[in-house]
């Protein structure tokens, strides 16, 4: 198949729970990752941490998520693997591209994350109308920066 972009790697694992507090005793105090950032949305139900594990280009993001109310969608505590976000070197192209093949993307199209990047996500169950989705999990397709595209170039090349 000759797909027009690249999944270049991993760029973050986002893990939900009642209360991010007790996700930061494993992975803070216990495992050592680094709180880089924090993000709270109302309209994405969701109050973070951006925790981080490596450095530099192959830096790979670890989200620990409560909801701002348990009662409310989305749900970002319900699936405590909540979702995976991949680097794309490409997104414009990779959705167009995804879309074209039928795959099913969650609404609000591309836009700005939490980090900062552009994103969009893959519904993780499919339609009729789109019969491509995640099976069960969401996807997080992440526009890799120009130093993260060439760092991952430069691997790929040995």
């Amino acid at each position: 198949m000759n797909r027009p972009f690249k999944v270049l790697g991993i760029q973050q694992i986002a893990i939900g729970g009642l209360d991010k507090h007790r996700l930061q005793k494993l992975w803070v105090d216990l495992l050592g990752l680094e709180v880089t950032g924090t993000f709270k949305s109302e309209r994405e139900n969701v109050d973070e941490d951006i925790c981080a594990i490596g450095t530099g280009p192959f830096k790979v993001e670890v989200d620990l998520m409560q909801p701002l109310d348990p009662e409310k969608k989305p749900a970002v505590h319900t699936t405590p693997l909540n979702h995976i976000g991949l680097w794309i070197d490409d997104l414009p192209t990779a959705v167009t591209w995804l879309g074209q093949q039928g795959v099913r993307f969650a609404p609000g199209g591309i836009r700005k994350g939490a980090a900062g990047f552009d994103i969009c996500f893959v519904h993780p169950k499919a339609s009729e109308e789109l019969p491509i989705g995640g099976e069960g999990v969401l996807i997080e397709l992440v526009q890799a920066p120009p130093e993260v595209v060439k760092a991952f170039t430069a691997l790929a090349a040995g």
